[in-house]
């Protein structure tokens, strides 16, 4: 059994499709197939449930999945211990962060701990926020940037940015015209939300439902300028951050302030699995994130 072929098992667990898998590593589908075909023989198992339109892991591919990661995490745990005995200042950072937070607050924070420290490199997996909390607990990412709350039983926690929720319409909306809003306004609205996999599209509805009303859903989008688009478009409303704001670029989307916005905040965490090994340049990274608060 090699260790690459236990990679190429895990690309494609994730990605849940070879051609998925393909595009976002450096393997063909055919090598991720033949690899994947070669664990099934020397295992003498099945790995994936290939009877449905998107591939799932059997209970056996769920064993060799979880402990796949956890001998992958050891190995690359060695690699960053061996760089620091060469360079501590040198070496990879992984970070799993949501495409949102990734969008609005990533490039500053590549900008400028690239200045202190140009020999280390930055690497970003963009998922949603539930996700994220997961590549952090299998050692698949050292840090994470997540919306709160997180399992502190699990994770060292550092609160990072607040920010709150406003209403995204447009313009000639018939209560474009308010200067504030309730949520109980808007039980008969359409909403457009982030997909499942992204923590802010459970918030909204539980804030919704916290008000007397479960939201309807016209659209779901792990994309916030589609959001945005669907907003400016006329097929709905959304609940987003104020931040957001400031990076869209339709000129039709207005916001509007939540009344009970000292319940709806979008409060954002840093996390680091407990127990794990911390790189000096992590720890230097963590401090610099840290006097964001």
């Amino acid at each position: 059994m090699e260790l690459r072929d236990i990679n190429s098992f895990i690309e494609v667990a994730n990605h849940k499709s070879f051609t998925k898998a393909a595009a976002h590593s450096y393997l063909t589908q055919p090598s991720l197939s033949k690899a994947i075909k070669k664990l099934e023989e020397e295992l003498h198992v099945e790995l994936f449930d290939r009877s449905t339109r998107h591939l799932r892991l059997t209970d056996a591919g769920q064993i060799v999945y979880q402990q796949g990661q956890k001998a992958l995490a050891a190995l690359s745990e060695l690699d960053v211990l061996l760089e620091e005995l060469m360079d501590v200042t040198a070496g990879t950072i992984r970070i799993g962060i949501p495409p949102l937070i990734g969008t609005l607050f990533f490039p500053d924070i590549a900008r400028r701990f690239n200045q202190k420290y140009p020999k280390v490199s930055l690497e970003l997996t963009e998922l949603g926020a539930k996700l994220i909390g997961q590549l952090v607990e299998d050692g698949q990412v050292d840090l994470g940037i997540i919306v709160m709350p997180a399992n502190e039983k699990k994770f060292n926690i550092h609160p990072f940015i607040q920010d709150e929720f406003v209403l995204y319409l447009y313009e000639d909306h018939p209560l474009a015209h308010k200067q504030s809003i309730s949520l109980s306004e808007l039980r008969d609205e359409r909403f457009i939300l982030f997909s499942k996999d992204f923590t802010l599209h459970d918030h909204v509805i539980q804030a919704c439902e916290n008000h007397g009303f479960t939201p309807t859903i016209s659209y779901q989008s792990s994309q916030w300028d589609l959001i945005v688009g669907l907003v400016s478009s006329k097929l709905g409303i959304a609940l987003l951050p104020r931040s957001i704001y400031e990076k869209q670029t339709n000129s039709n989307v207005k916001i509007i302030p939540i009344e009970e916005n000292s319940t709806l905040l979008w409060k954002l965490g840093i996390i680091t699995k407990k127990g794990a090994y911390h790189s000096f340049a992590l720890k230097e990274l963590l401090k610099m994130l840290g006097e964001e608060e």
